[in-house]
C-alpha cells in the first residue's frame, strides 16, 4: 500500500465526495448514469465546436468495455496553472468547478456549465487516460479513481495493471510529436465497477440518437459513432448542414400543413452573479447578458406534439424558463390573430388554449446564454428567468413577421394555421359539452346511441364484439347469426368519408363516422380514453371484393387517425368470410359435405384432392359476392362464430411507416399515389379481387 501523503488529501478532498454521493452529479448509478458520464466527455468537445474549433468527434465504444472520445479542437491547455501550480490537465481532470466554462469567459455558451463534468466522471472511472496534441507535442496523463499517476501497461492498456500515484509532484508525460498546428483531445476511460451497477452498459440506441440530436444542433458538426463491442465493428456518422430546421423534418410524425418557419432573435438582460476576484473573495457583480433563441417550426395534419427544447445544444427535456416564454409568445400571438379574424373563422367569443395550438405542431427551441441557471447537475430544466420574456417576445415578432407577410405561400399557410387552431378549439369545445351532457343524463333518460346499431346484453366489455358490418342485407343475415350475448352490430351505409383528406370538423359532421366513434364512446383524437371504450373487440366485417376491401381501408383510416389507441391495443380485427362454397355430394343417404375455401388457390387445391379421391362435388360451385348472399347459418359458421372463425387483428408495427402508407394511398397529394399505382401494374388481376 502507497503512503498517504498530503498531495492524496489535497487531489482527493473534493472528488471523494463525488463517490460517496454520484447520484448528486450524475442522477443515477445504472445505465443512464453511465450515459450520463460519457455525454459530459463529449459534451466538452461539442462545446470547442460551438466556439469554432474543431469540426469532427469520433466516440469509440472498445471491446473491453471502456470508451474513448477523440476530438481536434484547440485541446486542453498543458500549461501551469498559476494557483494550484498544477498543469491544466489535472486542474480540469481533478478539481471540482474549474474548467474554461466556469467563469472564465473562455466560452460566450456552453453545455457543461458546472465546471464538474471531466473531474466527475474521472472520480468514477476506475482508469482514465488523456492525450493532449498541443504545442507540436503529445502530452499524456493516468488517473486512477481520479488520482494522477502511472499505470505499469505490458501490453494494451487495462485498469487491472498496476498502478503508482504521484506523490510528490505530477508529471505530465511527452509521449510523441506532432506537426506544427495540429491540436485535439483523446480521453478513454474505463466506469468503476464499485460505483455502477452490475447490469449498467453503453445504450447504443441512445448514444446514436443524441449524436444525431447535436449534430442538427451544431450545423457542419461529424460526429462518428464506432461500436467494437460485437463481432463486427458497426460506424454510423452524423452530419447535417440545414441544422434544427432538418431537425424539425426528421421528427415529424404526420404530413406537413405549413413549410418548415425559422425564428431567431436576441434579447439582453441584465444578472447579479458572484464573481471571483484576484484576492480570493467573491464579490456581487452584476453583468450584461445576452441571449440568443432559434427556433424552427412546422403545424402537421395530426394533432400529437413534438417538441424539443435545448440550452446551449443540451437537452432540457423537463421544460424551463425558454419553454414557458415559447408557449407564452405562441399562444398570446395566435389569440390576438384568431380575435382580429373572428367572423372568418366564426371562433365566436370562445378563447385558443394552449392544448389548441400545440395540436400538430412540431417544434425545436434552441437558446444560447452564458451561464444559465439549472436546476441540479444533470440540466433537465432552465431556472434563468429573464429567457422566458426574451424568448416569448422572439417568437411573437416571428410569427408576426410571417402572418403579415405578402407572399402567396405565407399567407395560405398562416390561413391553414388558423383555421386548424380554431377547429381544435371547437372540436375541445365539443367534447367537453358531451361530456357534460353525459355526466348529467341518468338511466331514466333515453340513450343517445344510433337507432340503427344492435347491441349486444353482457356489460363485460372484455368479452363484447362489435361488428361493423357493410350494408343493411348484411346486417339482417347478421342479426340472425350472431350471439346476441356479446356481440353487437352496426351497419354503415357503403363507403365512409376518408378521413386522411378530410378536416376534423368534416369527419365530426358525417354521420357515418360520428356513429362509430358515439358507439364505440371513447372519444376521439387526443381526447380518446381507452378505459372508456364499450367493447373488448371491434371487427370489421366486409364483403370479400374490392369494394369490401375499399371500405375497411377507409375504416382503417379512421381507427388510425382518431382512435389510435384501439389498433396499438390490439383491439381492432378484421373478418375473413369465404369466397366459395363446395359442397362434397356423398353417396346413399349420408348428409353432404360442406367445404368453405378463402381463396382461388386454396379451392383449386381442394377441388384437385376431391378429384384424385374420387368424389363428387355440385357444379356450379358457390361463389359469394357478399356476405348477403349467406344465409345466416353459413354465415355464423364461417364468420362469427368463436368455434370456427378466423379474424385478422390489426397491428401497428412500425407507426412512422403505417403513417407514410396511410398518407401516401389516402392522402391528398396524388402524384405519389400514382407513381405508387403505375409501379404496381404488375400485380396479377385476380389477386386484387381476394
Amino acid at each position: 500500500m502507497t503512503d498517504y501523503s498530503a498531495r492524496h488529501l489535497s487531489v482527493l478532498e473534493g472528488l471523494e465526495a463525488v463517490r460517496k454521493r454520484p447520484g448528486m452529479y450524475i442522477g443515477s448509478t445504472d445505465s443512464r448514469g453511465l450515459m450520463h458520464c460519457l455525454w459530459e466527455i463529449i459534451d466538452n468537445s461539442v462545446d470547442e465546436a460551438l466556439a469554432g474549433h474543431g469540426s469532427q468527434i469520433e466516440v469509440i465504444l472498445h471491446a473491453d468495455e471502456s470508451v474513448e472520445v477523440r476530438d481536434h479542437a484547440r485541446g486542453i491547455p498543458v500549461d501551469i496553472e498559476p494557483k494550484t501550480g498544477l498543469s491544466g490537465v489535472e486542474v480540469v481532470f481533478t478539481k471540482l468547478h474549474a474548467g474554461g466554462k466556469f467563469g472564465s469567459g473562455s466560452y460566450a455558451a456552453s453545455g457543461g456549465l458546472h465546471g464538474v463534468g471531466a473531474s466527475v466522471v474521472n472520480a468514477l472511472s476506475e482508469r482514465l487516460d488523456v492525450e493532449v496534441d498541443r504545442d507540436g507535442k503529445t502530452w499524456a496523463m493516468s488517473f486512477h479513481r481520479g488520482e494522477p499517476g502511472v499505470f505499469a501497461d505490458s501490453g494494451e492498456p487495462t485498469p487491472d495493471a498496476p498502478f503508482t500515484p504521484f506523490v510528490s509532484g505530477s508529471e505530465l508525460r511527452v509521449v510523441g510529436k506532432v506537426a506544427k498546428g495540429v491540436t485535439g483531445t483523446r480521453i478513454r476511460y474505463w466506469a468503476d465497477r464499485q460505483i455502477f451497477t452490475k447490469g449498467a452498459g453503453f445504450q447504443t440506441e441512445d448514444l446514436i440518437a443524441r449524436a444525431r440530436q447535436t449534430a442538427f444542433l451544431v450545423p457542419g458538426l461529424g460526429i462518428e459513432i464506432r461500436d467494437e463491442r460485437g463481432e463486427e465493428p458497426t460506424v454510423q456518422s452524423f452530419r447535417f448542414e440545414g441544422g434544427i430546421s432538418e431537425f424539425v423534418e426528421h421528427l415529424a410524425p404526420d404530413a406537413p400543413l405549413t413549410d418548415v418557419w425559422r425564428i431567431e432573435g436576441t434579447g439582453g438582460y441584465t444578472e447579479t452573479v458572484p464573481v471571483l476576484q484576484e484576492n480570493g473573495h467573491m464579490v456581487p457583480t452584476e453583468l450584461q447578458r445576452e441571449c440568443h433563441v432559434d427556433v424552427a417550426l412546422r403545424w402537421g395534419t395530426g394533432y400529437d406534439t413534438v417538441f424539443k427544447s435545448f440550452v446551449n445544444i443540451i437537452a432540457t427535456p423537463k421544460g424551463g424558463t425558454h419553454q414557458a416564454g415559447f408557449e407564452q409568445g405562441l399562444l398570446k400571438f395566435l389569440r390576438s390573430e384568431v380575435e382580429k379574424n373572428a367572423r372568418r373563422l366564426k371562433a365566436g367569443n370562445d378563447k385558443l388554449e394552449k392544448d389548441d395550438v400545440l395540436a400538430g405542431l412540431t417544434a425545436v427551441l434552441t437558446v444560447r446564454l452564458p451561464e444559465p441557471q439549472f436546476e441540479g447537475q444533470t440540466k433537465e430544466v432552465l431556472g434563468t428567468p429573464a429567457v422566458r420574456a426574451i424568448v416569448a417576445s422572439a417568437v411573437q415578432k416571428g410569427l408576426q413577421a410571417r402572418f403579415s407577410s405578402t407572399k402567396r405561400d405565407d399567407k395560405a399557410q398562416s390561413s391553414l394555421v388558423l383555421d386548424k387552431v380554431v377547429a381544435e378549439m371547437k372540436s375541445r369545445i365539443s367534447a367537453r359539452a358531451h361530456k357534460e351532457t353525459q355526466r348529467r343524463k341518468n338511466a331514466l333518460e333515453s340513450s343517445s346511441l344510433p337507432a340503427k346499431l344492435v347491441d349486444c346484453r353482457s356489460n363485460d366489455v372484455a368479452g363484447t364484439e362489435l361488428f361493423i358490418v357493410e350494408g343493411d342485407s348484411a346486417l339482417g343475415t347478421a342479426k340472425l347469426a350472431r350471439d346476441s350475448e356479446y356481440q353487437a352490430l352496426l351497419p354503415i351505409r357503403g363507403k365512409i368519408l376518408n378521413v386522411q383528406k378530410a378536416s376534423v370538423s368534416d369527419m365530426l359532421s358525417n354521420a357515418e363516422c360520428a356513429s362509430i366513434i358515439q358507439v364505440i364512446g371513447a372519444g376521439s383524437g387526443r381526447s380518446f380514453d381507452l378505459e372508456a371504450a364499450r367493447y373488448g373487440k371491434v371487427i370489421i366485417m366486409s364483403d370479400a371484393d374490392v369494394d369490401g376491401a375499399h371500405i375497411r381501408t377507409l375504416l382503417l383510416t379512421l381507427f388510425f387517425r382518431y382512435m389510435r389507441p384501439m389498433i396499438e391495443d390490439g383491439r381492432v380485427f378484421a373478418a375473413v368470410p369465404p369466397l366459395h362454397r363446395v359442397v362434397v355430394m356423398n353417396p346413399g343417404s349420408k348428409p353432404n359435405d360442406i367445404i368453405y375455401t378463402y381463396s382461388e388457390q386454396e379451392l383449386q387445391t381442394v377441388l384437385a384432392t376431391l378429384k384424385k379421391q374420387g368424389k363428387r362435388y355440385q357444379d356450379p360451385i358457390q361463389r359469394y359476392k357478399g356476405l348477403g348472399e349467406m344465409d345466416a347459418d353459413q354465415l355464423a359458421e364461417t364468420t362469427m362464430s368463436r368455434a370456427h372463425r378466423t379474424l385478422r387483428r390489426v397491428r401497428i408495427e412500425d407507426a412512422d411507416a403505417a403513417n407514410r402508407v396511410f398518407e401516401l394511398l389516402m392522402g391528398n397529394d396524388v402524384a405519389p399515389r400514382k407513381d405508387f399505382i403505375i409501379a404496381g401494374q404488375g400485380l396479377d388481376r385476380s389477386r386484387v379481387d381476394v
